[in-house]
């Protein structure tokens, strides 16, 4: 099977921190470029193409209104995320469930 090209795979889209940030900041509602690069030491064209990533990943869409781009955020795609996560969920879990078994059965005895 063949990988995906890394702007369409979601989890090279969330893998930048900046990317996440704008995810986040995306989660109050839909907000032109210039809002969304408020916080950010980085140029405007930087952000877009952040935002372009993120649209290729299908994790943000666009709209025109004017002259300005909005962007929304498309939370959708990272339940394949969310999935692949709870397998190792699942594990680390039951990894620590054991720890605890032991820890209980073989106390450490200071002398």
């Amino acid at each position: 099977m063949s990988r995906p090209a890394a702007s369409t795979d979601i989890f090279q889209a969330i893998a930048d921190p900046t990317r996440r940030a704008l995810l986040d900041r995306l989660r109050d509602g839909e907000q032109p470029v210039k809002q969304l690069a408020e916080p950010f030491e980085m140029s405007l064209p930087a952000i877009s193409q952040h935002l372009q990533i993120l649209c290729e990943a299908g994790l943000v869409s666009q709209r025109k209104a004017g002259r300005q781009r909005l962007y929304r955020l498309n939370p959708e795609p990272l339940r394949e995320v969310s999935d692949w996560l709870i397998h190792y969920e699942q594990f680390w879990q039951e990894r620590l469930d054991a720890l605890g078994n032991y820890l209980e059965e073989n106390p450490c005895s200071e002398t």
